[in-house]
């Protein structure tokens, strides 16, 4: 009974992890109108500097985070990874008070770097909490912890800082007076603080249990994994082409989930929705995620291998984008929240793909392919150039579909061929 206690306090625990993973993360598509509302901000491309601070956080604590965790061990890791993303939370706090979007952004980079070494430790802990041979059901529940807080955060957050949205954005532009102007900017940036100081709490607290929990703790990876057959005479790791191929993969991927999450507002918005209604749109895309996650645990392997489950999900991703281009107004938005049912079974099918054979070089390999988070950093700016007056001035429509389209296509080869590259079949 004491054991069935400890596994299930266990999972708890990460799952919780996983919630709030999701959680913050998806925050962001809250985030862009709000501070370009609060800061005053003239372009999306601008807005859009949000995803880039927050993702170009994994590029850059992708490898050190590895060094950090061989000395503080993975559960002394996790509670760091917390207090971290803690303080970038608190970071939010002057960011309000000053309307300073440069201290937003620092904050968001903070919180970043907390949640690129918190997934680090994290993920081991999937497999030791539990029997090995039922590892594969605690990564769906992990899973769809993590897709839910994501599809809730917004929702819960665009509830408190931009309730009555429409009427505070005619009230800015109708301001004549500079004073009153500011003091209406004020008043909406503040309603950033109350949210994120309970973010804080919650993170330290939760630090705090993970700290003093019960969990095991991993050993320190004395052991180098053995060589295989494809990494035997291989001397560092961008000798694996199937590996190189599948990080700008998951660079690609994660793009294209950050525009179909994150910028779906932006891209209502252009549509003509108001911003009542477009605070609310990157829940849609995570509940269609959500659908899409259930479609695999159900499918995968059972009926489908995970490379057929890839290949499906890119020829899904062309379809609904090419949809979306088609269409307008809310007929087009819906193609676009599709994407996520598109995107949900992507990172499960690339990760083992490009990592398999990798022998000794696994674990930067896996740096690898975190470091192609970045693509969530890069490609929503690529759009935010492109539809905005000084870039290239494209209409929304098109732009999205010039970011998606070539990033599902390249998605769609390496399922069918990539992840073969450099294999003896």
């Amino acid at each position: 009974m004491q054991k069935a206690n400890s596994y299930t306090y266990s999972l708890f625990i990460i799952g919780t992890l996983f919630f709030i993973f999701g959680f913050v993360t998806w925050l962001n598509g809250t985030l862009i109108p709000f501070l370009k509302l609060a800061c005053d901000l003239q372009t999306d491309a601008q807005a859009l500097l949000v995803t880039f601070a927050f993702y170009m956080a994994y590029f850059f604590l992708a490898i050190p985070s590895s060094y950090i965790l061989s000395r503080t061990g993975f559960k002394k890791g996790m509670a760091l990874g917390l207090l971290v993303m803690a303080g970038g939370a608190l970071l939010f706090i002057p960011a309000a008070y000053s309307r300073s979007f440069g201290v937003f952004l620092t904050g968001l980079f903070v919180q970043g770097m907390g949640l690129s070494l918190l997934q680090t430790a994290s993920n081991p802990y999937i497999s030791i909490i539990g029997p090995i041979e039922s590892a594969a059901s605690r990564i769906s529940i992990m899973g769809i912890c993590n897709k839910v807080a994501g599809a809730l955060s917004p929702l819960i957050l665009s509830a408190i800082v931009l309730s009555d949205a429409s009427a505070i954005e005619v009230q800015i532009q109708e301001a004549t007076d500079a004073a009153m102007r500011s003091e209406l900017l004020g008043n909406l940036a503040q309603r950033i603080i109350t949210p994120y100081l309970v973010m804080a709490g919650v993170l330290v607290l939760l630090a705090v249990m993970i700290r003093f929990s019960a969990l095991p703790e991993i050993e320190n990876d004395s052991e180098e994994l053995a060589d295989t057959a494809l990494s035997q005479n291989k001397t560092h790791v961008l000798q694996f082409p199937h590996l190189v191929l599948g990080a700008v993969c998951i660079f690609v991927y994660v793009g294209v989930e950050v525009m179909a999450g994150d910028v779906i507002g932006p891209y209502g918005k252009a549509q003509g929705i108001s911003l009542d209604e477009t605070k609310n749109f990157t829940s849609f895309t995570l509940w269609s995620m959500v659908a899409g996650y259930m479609v695999g645990i159900a499918t995968i392997p059972k009926y489908i291998r995970q490379q057929e489950a890839l290949k499906y999900s890119a020829i899904a991703g062309v379809v609904f984008s090419v949809f979306a281009y088609l269409t307008s107004g809310y007929v087009s938005i819906l193609f676009i929240a599709l994407l996520g049912l598109a995107n949900a079974l992507m990172w499960p099918a690339i990760f083992p793909l490009a990592i398999d054979g990798l022998g000794r070089f696994t674990k930067i390999g896996s740096a690898l392919l975190i470091m192609g988070i970045a693509g969530g950093a890069v490609i929503p700016q690529i759009y935010g150039w492109m539809v905005s007056e000084h870039g290239l001035g494209l209409n929304a429509q098109v732009a999205f579909t010039l970011c998606v389209l070539p990033c599902y296509f390249y998605i769609l080869y390496y399922s069918v061929s990539g992840y073969k590259a450099g294999k003896r079949f």
